[in-house]
């Protein structure tokens, strides 16, 4: 797949005010500081469609953008960053659930993964709620490029063997470097696949 057009469309507080269309929706979501906005830049070969902050948590809003005036690109707010207040980490956590289990446009959410990292306790717990609660969803691994193609790949594998313990099948996931441009065409490949079996 190639995007030729992608724009930025709405922004949300709330899950239940994001606009219907019918159209597919790929919705993108990570632990902060896991390299989101730049991923989402890279795919839509946008140098600033997401903006990028060195200040974990920056994104606090459902972001929608619409793709070669097809289907949606969705940015979602981080989990697991610790330096909020109680309420505000509640309203969020409401917030992204209330997208990921009730949104009836999400075809895919892809998970974002730092690959220099064992998998961390927040990944494993929001993985397992998708799990339990039957979401499509990915996995993408993040800043391969920092790390030696050996070591990236022997990271994939032992996160993936973490999964296996938990899981029969493991979803489908890409390995991915921003700087690069490493997994683009994978990730766009398969959200073609995606959109062509729904138009079947």
């Amino acid at each position: 797949m190639t995007i030729k057009d992608a724009k930025f469309v709405i922004s949300n507080s709330r899950a239940d005010m994001c606009p219907k269309h019918g159209r597919p929706e790929y919705a993108f979501i990570g632990r902060s500081n896991v390299g989101k906005s730049s991923l989402i830049n890279m795919l839509t070969g946008r140098k600033a469609l997401a903006k990028t902050s060195s200040t974990p948590g920056k994104t606090l809003l459902i972001n929608h953008f619409l793709i070669n005036n097809d289907w949606y690109l969705v940015d979602l707010p981080g989990y697991g960053y610790a330096q909020r207040g109680k309420s505000e980490m509640m309203k969020l956590k409401n917030l992204i659930e209330h997208y990921v289990l009730e949104r009836e446009e999400l075809t895919c959410l892809f998970v974002l993964i730092d690959s220099r990292h064992e998998l961390q306790a927040k990944d494993a717990e929001f993985i397992r709620m998708l799990g339990e609660n039957g979401v499509p969803f990915g996995i993408i691994f993040t800043k391969a490029d920092k790390l030696s193609k050996t070591a990236a790949k022997n990271n994939v594998e032992h996160i993936c063997k973490s999964l296996s313990e938990e899981w029969e099948e493991l979803p489908p996931y890409f390995v991915t470097s921003s700087a690069t441009g490493l997994g683009k065409d994978d990730v766009l490949d398969f959200i073609e696949s995606c959109n062509n079996s729904i138009d079947a």
